[in-house]
């Protein structure tokens, strides 16, 4: 035997990588909108374990394995008999290797609300558990889970309502077909329209993209193709029946949406994953355009790995929201400043029966009654005019989703309105356009100073736009302590940097460099090329949106530069060419 070739040598460790390298060529179009896809079955030895993974060759490590089981059945308490879909989110494993270019190209253009994760990946669960007299337990319990970084909760739930019944009656041949077929669809590309067959259906989505206008027209079907099967429309990839997931929690609207847009710990006690996670996730929409920059658990269990960090009692709870349905965790979160328990949906006559806020000092039982356990003040009034509008829709009965789209435009203008103000005094802070020159570094983008931008509400607030009325002064400050204004502004510094890098690429572009050469020393020459090759590296790398041709000009006055210089020179500045 050819001692190169055994385990551990150099010539097998390369075989191996070109597999691996094969592998994800072979499922990249899969890769760019799941992870994977597994099964989950109940073990009587070894309690929730993982019966397959799909595709083979995916590499997850035993603590992600570990979640996705214990994250994958609904707990004890929570009584699901029948098919139950829910979604759960949980944290990778430190050191897992993604594709950053892709990831990269995808999220430059999706909105911040819809970018692909990189710390965490979503799991979209089908749940089956029906009684069977073959089964010791007398119970059949399986769920099949899509992991994903992407968080399109419509689109993977409606997949798995195709899928999922078929599956577990055809079980892993089911299974393989379908991420086969997966393997085939477009990558997922902000504001394009895609058909994705599977299992004889085809589902056409729009990806959103942040230049859509927020709150746009729905989605409308696309007659280019003469499809067969007629593809069925998903009017949206992401969003949630708003109105069906707030029903027992209308009244009380305005108090979510603060304690979610100031990043305060709250945790949401359901009587199910499905509406535990339905509600977290509508929450965390409900600050949409602006990014939930916390961490948030649509579904999360005392076997969680962060269990212990979220639960000390030892220091502040952090900005998280939680969402959980066992009622242990009502004796846990006793130090918490924020409980939302939700019960089974009971109406009063036509109308659903709406929580009441309540002092946290009644939390004490594991029969607590359904309320908003809060010492929260608001800052701003309730919209009564809403609050109106929606229980009239429901005596009226009016659609759901007519309900869920007044809710959803009346949020987003809630949020503009916060926002909008914050957004102009930023763009107040950047260096005038005039300012940048191809001969200097650009100009520094001005500090934010939070008393100068309170100082621009009086002609410039939120009042300019929101009926509300209330402390919006106060709301900001708070908000200042926020990690959701961290995330933003962060966000929107590293959008103007790159801006002002493409103003001054373009005037470098415009201006007559070579004439400048002219009168300069070799050391000042080579000093010029290897700061625009390295600018321009810079703008590959950050894919920076330039005006046509600006890269290519540049490109050519390098060489042309370079060829003009001494023979030594050339040599040793050619092996530094820019890719």
């Amino acid at each position: 035997m050819d001692p190169f070739d055994g385990p551990g040598s150099p010539r097998h460790e390369e075989q191996e990588e070109a597999g691996r390298a094969e592998s994800r060529s072979r499922w990249a179009r899969f890769s760019s909108w799941l992870e994977c896809a597994c099964v989950v079955t109940f073990d009587l030895e070894l309690g929730q374990a993982i019966e397959l993974v799909y595709p083979q060759d995916v590499k997850l490590t035993e603590k992600e394995k570990t979640s996705i089981c214990y994250l994958s059945f609904p707990d004890s308490y929570s009584g699901c008999l029948g098919d139950t879909q829910f979604s759960f989110r949980f944290r990778q494993s430190v050191g897992r290797r993604t594709s950053r270019l892709r990831d990269d190209l995808y999220n430059r253009d999706a909105p911040v609300t819809l970018q692909r994760e990189t710390a965490h990946f979503f799991g979209y669960v089908y749940f089956r558990q029906v009684k069977d007299v073959s089964v010791k337990r007398g119970y059949f319990q399986k769920s099949l889970v899509l992991v994903s970084r992407l968080p399109y909760t419509h689109l993977f739930h409606s997949l798995m309502q195709t899928i999922a019944p078929e599956f577990f009656e055809k079980h892993e041949p089911c299974l393989e077909a379908v991420c086969n077929e997966i393997d085939q669809w477009p990558t997922p590309v902000p504001g394009q329209t895609l058909n994705l067959p599977v299992m004889g259906v085809i589902l056409q989505v729009r990806i959103p993209s942040k230049f859509d206008k927020p709150g746009g027209s729905p989605v409308r079907q696309t007659a280019k193709e003469n499809l067969l099967p007629v593809p069925t429309l998903l009017p949206t990839i992401h969003e949630l029946d708003l109105f069906k997931c707030f029903q027992s929690i209308l009244i009380h609207l305005q108090m979510l949406w603060e304690l979610t847009l100031l990043g305060e710990p709250l945790v949401v006690m359901a009587p199910s994953p499905t509406v535990s996670s339905e509600t977290v996730l509508a929450l965390i929409s409900s600050i949409s355009p602006l990014k939930f920059c916390c961490d948030f658990r649509p579904y999360f269990t005392i076997h969680d790995s962060e269990f212990r960090e979220y639960t000390t009692r030892t220091q502040a709870p952090p900005s998280v929201v939680l969402g959980v349905t066992n009622p242990f965790f009502i004796k846990t979160f006793q130090s918490w400043p924020h409980i939302v328990r939700l019960g089974e949906v009971k109406m009063a006559g036509d109308l659903p029966k709406q929580v009441k806020v309540k002092k946290l000092s009644k939390l004490k039982t594991l029969d607590t009654k359904p309320g908003i356990y809060t010492a929260y003040k608001t800052f701003l009034h309730k919209d009564k005019i809403l609050i109106k509008r929606l229980l009239k829709g429901i005596q009226r009965k009016r659609p759901s989703e007519v309900q869920s789209a007044i809710l959803r435009r009346h949020l987003l203008e809630l949020t503009q309105s916060f926002i909008i103000p914050l957004e102009r005094y930023m763009a107040s802070l950047m260096p005038l356009q005039r300012s940048v020159t191809p001969w200097k570094t650009p100009p520094q983008i001005r500090p934010f100073s939070q008393d100068e931008f309170l100082s621009t509400l009086d002609h410039a607030g939120p009042q300019l736009t929101s009926l509300l009325r209330g402390d919006w002064i106060g709301l900001y400050r708070k908000f200042f302590r926020s990690p959701n204004f961290d995330g933003w502004y962060r966000h929107r510094h590293r959008e103007m940097t790159q801006k002002l890098e493409s103003l001054h690429l373009e005037v470098i572009c415009d201006a007559d460099l070579l004439g400048w050469t002219k009168d300069k020393s070799e050391v000042e020459v080579v000093d010029l090329i290897l700061k625009l090759r390295e600018k321009l590296i810079k703008a590959r790398r950050q894919q920076l949106q330039l005006r046509d041709g600006v890269m290519d000009k540049l490109d050519s006055f390098i060489s042309s530069i370079i060829s003009s210089l001494p023979a030594d020179l050339q040599i040793v500045l050619g092996t530094g060419a820019s890719p």
